[in-house]
């Protein structure tokens, strides 16, 4: 996503998008698929996330093992994952092994084999129950299934086990089919790249690849307050979130939100970081954060805490959001969260990956093509009165949902009566 962007189509309608940067001996490569958690049906639950892993499995002409052979012996490392939206293979390599490399990661996205499927069930069974042994990362699932219900939104990427261990291999194969193909699909590339080039070795390996649009999913997101709770009883602390419905990816008030949010809780000289954690001790960890859908999207905070501080931390963080909604934004505190944005979006361009990253993610999304210039204009546009009104709006205490994960839910429900009254049915 810079200055010097270039996008083409192929015949199978994949599309390609390169940015190059003469200063380096490097690129970055990634191939991304429009289909993601949100494209499954309960019974489904972790298929986008299980093909992921199969990816690696091999395919007819290359096997698992030379896949890792190959990429160690360029020095270079091969990885992926799986959103609610997207899938996504990537590598960095030097620039001479542009030609083996792709051809690698080619046949592995587009035409996998499907081996050594059941040792890979039990792989991504492991990775659940790690995944569920982390509270802080599993509250987050417990906050968009009160936000979003039993919708898709609602449901975890990684999966549930049941379906890992049970999904047929062929039903695998016939999601991969439907979906990985034509205009689903984007090339990404940043570095030391040749547009022309990368797009002749695309046409080559997309040709005969074509894809069945699937279905729009039926489930419409029951979106209402909630308060969900999973108990954890060897949980040392209350690990909690507080969050809503946000905005959908092309909205043009993504900008101000990104400022909204830095002010929020983004950066250390943040409002929740310095009331809950800086001056009062509450918290090791606290931060707002956000999550952009094609139609909708999720606006949250977290804290872990000691149980018996969870009531005066959420507290706290009721009166942070009420302040946010009510009293101006000071200049000097909105000038810093701009620079503070600005900063680390040029930081970040001077990262081949992050570029890469970017650029994937706005053709995928056909989103336009913004300069780096053109980015910073758009954040240094943002006024006080944008922050505030879009803070009014989504951090309204009539949408807000809770999610805790903790030993028990009594310091979690006390708070949130206090801080959320809202919600004091539901707690």
């Amino acid at each position: 996503m810079g200055d010097g962007h270039r996008l083409s189509e192929t015949r199978s309608g994949v599309r390609v998008v390169t940015e190059a940067m003469p200063s380096v001996r490097s690129l970055a490569l990634s191939l991304s698929v429009r289909t993601g958690s949100r494209d499954e049906t309960p019974a489904q639950a972790g298929i986008s996330h299980f093909l992921e892993h199969l990816l690696f499995k091999g395919t007819d002409r290359f096997g698992s093992t030379e896949i890792d052979e190959f990429f160690d012996g360029i020095g270079a490392e091969v990885n992926a994952g799986t959103s609610v939206e997207t899938t996504t293979l990537y590598s960095r390599f030097l620039d001479q092994h542009l030609e083996s490399a792709f051809d690698v990661m080619s046949d592995m996205f587009l035409r996998p084999a499907y081996h050594d499927v059941d040792p890979e069930r039990q792989v991504i069974i492991e990775e659940i129950a790690m995944y569920e042994d982390e509270p802080s990362d599993t509250v987050h699932d417990v906050l968009s299934k009160a936000i979003f219900g039993d919708s898709p939104l609602g449901r975890p990427v990684i999966g549930t086990a049941e379906v890992i261990a049970n999904v047929p291999v062929d039903e695998v194969a016939a999601y991969h089919s439907q979906r990985y193909g034509g205009q689903r699909i984007v090339v990404a590339a940043a570095g030391s790249v040749d547009h022309d080039r990368l797009v002749a070795l695309v046409e080559a390996a997309s040709e005969g690849v074509t894809t069945g649009e699937p279905d729009a999913s039926a489930e419409a997101a029951d979106i209402r307050p909630r308060v969900g709770f999973r108990q954890k009883k060897d949980a040392e602390q209350a690990h909690v979130c507080v969050g809503a419905p946000g905005i959908a990816r092309a909205d043009e008030r993504r900008f101000t939100l990104r400022v909204l949010d830095t002010i929020f809780g983004g950066s250390t000289s943040s409002r929740l970081f310095q009331e809950v954690r800086e001056k009062r001790g509450l918290a090791y960890a606290v931060y707002s954060f956000t999550s952009q859908f094609a139609d909708s999207g999720k606006v949250g905070l977290y804290v872990g805490t000691r149980p018996d501080n969870a009531e005066k931390a959420l507290g706290v963080i009721g009166d942070q959001i009420e302040r946010l909604r009510e009293e101006p934004i000071p200049p000097g505190e909105l000038e810093r969260a701009k620079e503070n944005l600005k900063g680390r979006t040029v930081l970040a361009m001077e990262s081949t990956s992050a570029r890469m990253s970017r650029l994937g993610s706005a053709v995928l999304m056909d989103l336009p093509l913004l300069s780096l210039d053109e980015v910073i204009e758009r954040v240094e546009a943002v006024t006080a009165d944008d922050v505030g009104e879009l803070a009014r709006e989504l951090w309204a205490p009539d949408r807000l949902s809770s999610a805790a994960v903790a030993g028990d839910d009594a310091g979690f429900r006390a708070g949130i009566r206090t801080a959320l009254p809202a919600l004091a049915e539901a707690a």
